[in-house]
């Protein structure tokens, strides 16, 4: 059994951003962080646990992640997810991430935990650390699919 802890952070929302990410399997330990420049929260927190699950090498892997984001944990276990997918995302925010997110969890067996942020969680507590280092750091990459969405809603209020 592998145990991921994810977080994502942004300062701004949106605004600059970034997700970290704990992998941890008997005495091995992976650590993953990227920032963008910019993003929301819920991005962030949404594309750690796709990153963590597109990192494992074999199909079928059960893992348990455990996220402090009540809008990841809650859309997967009360299968709300599966519904927006059913409706092609209509309405829905992030259906990019989403679609890429239920492509990686198909190929494992997932069950997810939330934890609370901010609290007693050393691994949780060290992705919030990795999140906001990389939404501070230079080098920010794009997160296209957002910026491409904010200039098509700038452009229908004018």
């Amino acid at each position: 059994m592998i145990s991921i802890y994810t977080d994502g952070a942004s300062k701004g929302n949106p605004g600059p951003g970034g997700y970290g990410v704990v992998m941890l399997y008997g005495a091995l330990r992976k650590e993953i962080s990227e920032g963008f420049r910019l993003t929301t929260n819920n991005r962030m927190e949404l594309l750690s646990v796709i990153v963590a699950l597109e990192a494992l090498k074999k199909e079928g892997t059960a893992v348990t992640i455990y996220s402090d984001s009540k809008y990841v944990v809650d859309s997967v276990e009360k299968k709300w997810v599966f519904g927006w997918e059913k409706k092609h995302f209509k309405d829905k925010k992030n259906p990019d991430l989403w679609i890429r997110f239920l492509r990686s969890f198909r190929k494992h067996t997932v069950k997810f935990v939330w934890v609370k942020g901010h609290a007693s969680n050393k691994e949780n507590n060290r992705c919030d650390e990795l999140a906001v280092e990389a939404a501070l750091g230079k080098n920010l990459k794009a997160d296209h699919w957002f910026e491409e969405e904010r200039k098509k809603e700038s452009a229908n209020l004018l």
